[in-house]
């Protein structure tokens, strides 16, 4: 396929890329026990195929408990979407202790680290290449798609947003982890909360 210069019609490597300039925070959670909720969160963002071209779905999950906070499918890779998840994350769940993402552009743009620094979040920032560092969004991501996405064949992107709604509604309260006791992710979440009261 090189040699005949064909490409598959997919979104080529890129999600992550690094805007040089910018400051790059240091990876925070090598050396720590997240057993909280609240504690860590994780923001990444990954793209679902739909018949003419794809959207980008960015997420944020709550370490200890796999818990999606909040996600949102758009059709550009702009950090104003990374900002807005993050902030209405806040809204609804309080604040965390600490933020971690990769080094992509749309997470260390002003706008976006602002929002947390501002706040007196903690930025941490994957070393580039491992992935280990946000396994808990690449197993999300997993899931997400064998479970849904590669079952639907979305036709629109109207139809990507609606139904992935479903699916995190269902993810959150119904899907029980091995990796939870079998617990489902809501009642992780509220069972590691150090205070009930900062759930909205």
């Amino acid at each position: 396929m090189r040699c005949k210069g064909i490409e598959a019609l997919c979104p080529q490597p890129g999600t992550s890329e690094l805007h040089p300039g910018r400051k790059i925070y240091p990876y925070l959670l090598r050396d720590i026990s997240i057993n909280r909720a609240n504690q860590v969160w994780a923001l990444d963002i990954t793209y679902i195929a739909i018949a003419h071209g794809f959207v980008y779905l960015t997420a944020v999950v709550d370490v200890a408990s796999r818990r999606v906070l909040a996600h949102k499918v758009a059709i550009t890779l702009e950090a104003c979407h990374a900002q807005e998840i993050i902030e209405r994350a806040f809204v609804r769940f309080g604040l965390p202790e600490i933020v971690n993402t990769d080094q992509g552009s749309q997470f260390t743009a002003e706008e976006f680290t602002e929002a947390s620094l501002d706040r007196g979040v903690k930025l941490s920032m994957d070393v580039r290449g491992s992935w280990r560092d946000n396994v808990y969004v690449e197993r999300l991501w997993r899931s997400v798609k064998y479970e849904r996405v590669y079952l639907m064949a979305y036709d629109s992107v109207s139809k990507a947003r609606a139904n992935l709604v479903q699916y995190f509604d269902w993810y959150n309260n119904e899907r029980p982890h091995s990796s939870l006791d079998d617990l489902t992710p809501q009642r992780a979440y509220l069972d590691l909360l150090p205070e009930l009261g900062q759930v909205a």
